[in-house]
């Protein structure tokens, strides 16, 4: 090792030791890397930190992240969780398990349009916590349902980590998006066939809902749903659907599902000036962390890269006697760590640069890590004892203790494990939809246009190896999810 891959080294773990102190992320990155950088490498460190900081002004992709943060703001004010909860409570009332199904659907559609985890929790948990209990369900069980239902929001497009993400592995959101949906899906029909299935073998976990919170008649049933479900199909057609059709980029489709959820808050009669501040000042406030974030995060990966440590990670990496699938589990087995102590934007923007170029020279598809690392992240989040999904979960249903809505997470944990051994065994379920839309020219997304960050970061990180483009990791057998 040499010095200043030495350096880097110390740069890495000083930088771990102080967020795990509590010192704001953003900041430690920052001015490790302009302390570390000035020792190594003397002046050149502030033209690098401007270039690299200018450079990633100027990728499109950052810019659907308000929109979309914006989008889920506004959903989350127009009441459409709980509609959408009504309508499916409604109408699979007299079936067991009914609730279970009730959460998970709704948690399904309502993460589809808006993507918040935090958001998605709360809400099902306080209109459907209460029913759980006068219906008699299993407070396990329920428990899981909520937290594991309210996690699907990271991974089922459109997710502002995909959208992050994109730039960072080098490949197109869309693609991202097309591949994230098999195990998104995946994964929520899982969680349906196991509570449903526990419930009809066992109907005391989850009986019917009560007569007396029945609907009486059809037809309000069925205009429930109509108002419920419609607009928020529309909307996925609106942001999701265009973007894998190819039809529109993610910031153009991110720009108009935040107007559309404006406007089905108009329709529902639940605009108001005041709540459209409320939501704009939490956007600002939400992204301004995770673009600040990502710049300081460039910056540290610049300097932390030309110091060669980067490259000396992955050669250390490669160098393990493992077969190319075990140095794979050993990566994913880091970022399911990692997931515990930091937040996504974190992993996602200071980690996965390192890691990336590991996956990249094993021969794997820059869009399969992608999709793989984001069900590996859901999964972490779940996990106690830091999932923060159960301390939202607690905060609003005061009767179910904290170590039995752990047990509950635990439950569906084993589904998530299975789940990334599906997806890691059988690479279609997350690369058939890309490979299918790639065969029509007609629907192919467009490819992320090369930004001159991703030119001038090479230039001024000489030692880091380059990340490979999406085609230029697509893999040449989409059976096996590598390209050998």
């Amino acid at each position: 090792m040499t010095g200043p891959e030495f350096l880097g080294v110390v740069m890495l773990v000083v930088m771990l030791g102080a967020i795990f102190i509590g010192i704001p992320i953003s900041l430690t990155l920052l001015f490790l890397a302009l302390i570390f950088g000035f020792i190594g490498l003397g002046d050149m460190v502030f033209d690098l930190a401007y270039l690299q900081t200018i450079g990633m002004m100027k990728q499109d992709e950052f810019v659907a992240v308000p929109m979309f943060i914006l989008m889920g703001y506004i959903c989350d004010q127009a009441g459409i969780l709980e509609r959408l909860f009504i309508a499916f409570r409604d109408l699979f009332a007299p079936v067991r398990g009914s609730l279970y199904l009730v959460v998970l659907l709704t948690a399904t559609l309502f993460g589809i349009a808006a993507g918040t985890v935090g958001a998605t929790v709360v809400l099902l948990g306080i209109m459907a916590g209460p029913m759980m209990i006068k219906s008699g369900y299993d407070v396990r069980m329920s428990a899981g349902a909520i937290a594991a239902g309210g996690t699907l929001g990271i991974l089922i497009p459109p997710s502002v980590m995909l959208v992050v993400m994109g730039p960072v592995l080098g490949v197109s959101v869309a693609k991202l998006y097309e591949a994230a949906c098999g195990p998104g899906f995946m994964l929520a029909g899982m969680y349906i066939l196991y509570t449903m299935g526990r419930s009809f073998i066992n109907p005391k976990l989850g009986p019917p809902v009560p007569l007396e919170d029945r609907p009486t008649a059809m037809w309000p049933v069925i205009w429930e749903c109509v108002v419920g479900l419609v607009p928020v199909t529309v909307l996925t057609f609106a942001t999701l659907g265009a973007i894998i059709a190819g039809l529109t980029t993610s910031t153009e489709a991110a720009a108009v599902g935040a107007l559309g959820a404006i406007a089905l808050t108009v329709c529902y009669g639940r605009f108001t000036w005041k709540g459209l501040f409320a939501a704009c000042q939490s956007t600002l406030i939400s992204t301004s962390m995770v673009l600040f974030l990502a710049a300081t995060s460039n910056v540290f990966g610049a300097v932390f890269a030309r110091f060669g440590t980067a490259t000396w990670i992955t050669n250390a990496l490669l160098a393990i006697p493992l077969p190319p699938w075990g140095t794979m589990a050993l990566v994913l087995t880091l970022i399911f760590l990692l997931g515990w102590p930091f937040e996504w934007p974190a992993i996602v923007l200071i980690f996965m640069p390192m890691l990336a170029p590991v996956v990249a020279n094993l021969g794997y598809d820059m869009v399969f890590f992608g999709t793989i690392s984001a069900v590996v992240l859901q999964t972490a989040f779940l996990s106690p004892p830091v999932a923060m999904a159960a301390y939202y979960l607690k905060q609003v249903v005061k009767e179910w203790s904290i170590g039995t809505i752990f047990k509950g997470m635990y439950d569906f944990m084993w589904i998530q494990c299975l789940a990334v051994v599906l997806v890691l065994v059988f690479p279609q379920i997350a690369m058939w939809l890309p490979e299918a839309l790639e065969d029509k020219p007609g629907l192919a997304a467009p490819p992320a246009p090369e930004s001159d960050a991703a030119a001038r970061g090479e230039l001024e990180r000489g030692d880091a190896p380059a990340e490979p483009s999406g085609d230029e990791a697509a893999t040449s057998s989409g059976s096996a999810g590598r390209s050998r």
